[in-house]
């Protein structure tokens, strides 16, 4: 049997320093993407256009090829913000935001003390609770949820459902044990919060909101896209994406996102990096998309599927990346268990090379950015690392914090996977 080689070998370079240098530069890209300047990468301050000049900048260095003019692809869409003011006091006392609560960004701007009214499982399936409990005027009070004890699936389903607000309440909030931001393209008619259990929220009487959102009906933002030409099929391309776009302020706060995706954007571009170092490795043509719109619905990605620069059925495979900051326990593959000969190529590399720790399947989900293109019928996986830090999106997942533990060893599976993937070694 003819022995494998690989392609991280092929490049005549000493692999140690290779390794250490992209690594350095892989920590320079989370470092300014998750940076204060970038404003958390949202629609406030223009996070996302100070994220997406940094990437053409490294677009540009790369030497990467535009499919037009240059690499950004313009599309609109609505978006509802934070930007300025948020202020919130529980019985009198100013809370921290982000770190006790988290004002969801569907909510409306309102100034004003209100009462809380506390909903729990008692009072909730018991008709008679339950009508008392509506019977004062709940527009003028915000409703506390406090789902403790509820277990069964219906009732966990129903509680889910308040969040909606179905007792037109003037705002309302829901204990948690981690708060977990959003994104919204819409405004609701209420407030609305998620506040830690142990917080000065679990004893609510009052609440005092100075609360200011800005809607935005047609906010514009940008895809950027760019390619190394294929030195053997350059009408076929092998894609690589990440999102670059995150959850930009609440009032005061800024979400880092280092890991989701500073991580991602950092593998890309990495990628990138190489691919215009070593030209002779790109048999097929390499394109690089970093997406934006990810975190409110994967806008980025669905518009380019809806408008592509070039036909999506020359695409041999697309690989999207988010989450790349950790991998103490390994990866996980989205559409692994669909793809079965890619996948199990995939895992041969790492057990060949003693990469990772596992390299895990897991069926179609509609997660990322990957998505749309599996829905029009182009193979493709998302890679996620797994194990190590826990946070995500909140404001803990900062730069400071972020490992990077196993990114090397991802970036050399990805590379030689798409190896494989131009050879048709499986």
């Amino acid at each position: 049997m003819v022995q494998r080689k690989y392609l991280i070998v092929l490049t005549g370079i000493a692999l140690s320093t290779f390794c250490q240098a992209q690594k350095d530069y892989a920590r320079k890209v989370v470092d300014t993407l998750a940076s204060p300047y970038m404003e958390g990468r949202g629609y406030t301050d223009n996070g996302d256009k100070k994220a997406a000049t940094y990437i053409h900048s490294q677009f540009k260095s790369f030497g990467l090829l535009p499919f037009g003019t240059d690499y950004e692809q313009y599309f609109k869409f609505p978006i509802n913000t934070l930007p300025s003011k948020v202020e919130v006091s529980v019985n009198g006392v100013l809370q921290p935001p982000g770190a006790d609560y988290i004002v969801v960004p569907n909510s409306c701007s309102m100034k004003g003390t209100y009462k809380v009214k506390r909903l729990t499982r008692t009072i909730l399936f018991d008709k008679a609770k339950l009508y008392e409990f509506t019977h004062e005027d709940l527009k003028k009070q915000f409703i506390l949820v406090d789902d403790t004890g509820v277990t069964d699936k219906k009732e966990k389903e129903v509680f889910q459902g308040l969040v909606y607000n179905p007792f037109k309440a003037k705002g309302v909030i829901v204990l948690c044990n981690k708060l977990t931001q959003e994104m919204s393209d819409s405004v609701a008619d209420y407030a609305f919060l998620y506040a830690l259990r142990k917080s000065k929220f679990d004893s609510a009487t009052t609440i005092t909101l100075d609360v200011e959102n800005k809607f935005i009906k047609s906010y514009e933002s940008q895809n950027l896209i760019g390619y190394i030409k294929g030195s053997v099929q350059p009408d076929t391309f092998i894609v690589f994406s990440a999102h670059y776009d995150h959850l930009g302020r609440m009032g005061s706060v800024y979400f880092p996102g280092a890991n989701d995706n500073a991580s991602g954007t950092a593998m890309l571009l990495s990628l990138a990096k190489f691919y215009s170092e070593h030209k002779e490795a790109a048999k097929y043509s390499m394109v690089f998309m970093s997406f934006t719109g990810e975190e409110v619905g994967l806008l980025g990605s669905k518009y380019y599927v809806e408008h592509p620069l070039f036909p999506l059925s020359k695409i041999k495979f697309e690989i999207n990346m988010d989450i790349m900051g950790t991998g103490d326990e390994g990866i996980t593959v989205v559409n692994g268990a669909i793809y079965d000969a890619p996948f199990h190529d995939m895992q041969r590399i790492n057990d060949s090379l003693h990469l990772l720790k596992l390299v895990k399947p897991r069926g179609q989900t509609s997660n990322s950015d990957h998505y749309f293109f599996y829905a029009h019928h182009v193979p493709s996986f998302f890679i996620y690392t797994m194990g190590g830090i826990k946070a995500y999106h909140d404001i803990y997942d900062r730069r400071e914090t972020l490992p990077l533990t196993d990114f090397d060893n991802v970036y050399k599976l990805i590379l030689n996977f798409a190896e494989d993937i131009s050879e048709h070694r499986f």
